[in-house]
């Protein structure tokens, strides 16, 4: 019985905590930014043959890696470049198409800016678009294209773990992911090609097979 009387302020925190991340969804703000960076992305990618590569340090890092590979497995060509790896030989994976995707929720990461000053130094007019939850940070005041999260407070009690910038970093990217699928006209015989195994892989090739039979 104490169990189930315990368990009454859990719900209503759960609850606070799910209300508290929609509402920072909600309210990330829908301007020009987003399309500016699908036209910059398709522009590189798609009409110049190059890529995009992604970087973020700690629990934006890994925001960073989902955007990079699911923009890869649907059809722009994309890579994770950790920062740190980047001091060490890795910055040469950057070409003269390329372009770079920040991810930093306080736009002053130092790794990340030195990662930003090491890629000019090797492709100079190499395009930069950072999501951010300041845009008015170093890296925010540099980009060609600074896409603002909405800086939401973080649900974490102590207001410190990224908990909150990260749910709104990853739909940030879905968003992006979408847009391009939709710039690019990508296909399910397209995501079939570049998705071979799993479940996903044999829903994606019996859909293809099923589109060109009807």
């Amino acid at each position: 019985m104490q169990n189930c009387k315990n368990m009454f302020p859990m719900k209503e925190e759960i609850k606070r905590i799910l209300e508290a991340e929609a509402n920072a969804i909600l309210n990330i703000p829908i301007d020009e930014k987003i399309s500016e960076a699908i036209d910059l992305i398709y522009e590189t990618v798609h009409g110049k043959g190059g890529k995009l590569v992604a970087s973020g340090m700690g629990k934006a890092g890994q925001i960073a890696l989902n955007i990079a590979t699911t923009l890869s497995s649907t059809g722009t060509p994309a890579i994770f470049l950790h920062p740190s790896d980047a001091q060490h030989g890795d910055l040469g994976v950057i070409s003269k198409d390329d372009i770079l995707l920040l991810v930093t929720n306080s736009g002053k990461t130092r790794e990340i800016i030195e990662l930003y000053e090491l890629s000019k130094g090797l492709v100079n007019h190499i395009p930069v678009i950072v999501i951010t939850g300041n845009p008015y940070s170093p890296l925010g005041s540099i980009a060609n294209v600074t896409i603002h999260t909405g800086g939401p407070d973080e649900v974490c009690p102590l207001g410190l773990t990224p908990t909150t910038s990260t749910t709104v970093m990853t739909v940030i990217g879905d968003i992006m992911v979408v847009l391009l699928m939709k710039k690019i006209g990508f296909t399910i015989d397209d995501y079939a090609k570049r998705h071979h195994g799993g479940y996903l892989g044999v829903r994606s090739r019996n859909s293809a097979k099923s589109a060109k039979t009807e």
